[in-house]
């Protein structure tokens, strides 16, 4: 795999972790007064000790996971080729390579106009070839 499609993937990744992080925070977080005259928030029934501990330490837990994918994609960024010379120099190179994909296409096309050239040549020998056998005439 290319390191542009890893950059895609490891970007991918960090947008489902941010994604599913926030979400649980949202999820999981304690209803709070707003002001002091709204009724007090229901309590949360399943608020034993233990739920409390796992709510705790999720946050923590994804956030690492998001912190790492991150630091993975700074090592992509750093293996990322470095472009040599500058804004000119790259001009310079994507010139030299137009200038080499315009050669490559007039040599395919005249290959093509060969190509054709001789796919009519032969459909003329086998349209001769045909009327040669139907008409029963010996060939020339």
């Amino acid at each position: 795999m290319d390191i542009i499609t890893q950059l895609q993937e490891q970007v991918n990744t960090i947008a489902g972790l941010a994604f599913n992080t926030f979400g649980t925070l949202q999820r999981d977080a304690p209803p709070v007064r707003l002001s002091p005259n709204c009724p007090e928030p229901p309590a949360n029934p399943s608020s034993a000790a233990e739920d409390a501990a796992s709510l705790a330490e999720q946050p923590k837990l994804m956030s690492a996971a998001l912190v790492n994918a991150a630091k993975q994609f700074d090592l992509l960024v750093a293996a990322l080729p470095l472009a040599e010379g500058g804004e000119e120099a790259q001009l310079k190179r994507i010139a030299e390579l137009q200038a080499e994909n315009d050669a490559v296409g007039q040599e395919l096309q005249k290959q093509l106009e060969a190509a054709d050239k001789e796919l009519k040549q032969v459909q003329e020998l086998f349209r001769q070839a045909t009327d040669n056998c139907l008409n029963l005439k010996k060939p020339d």
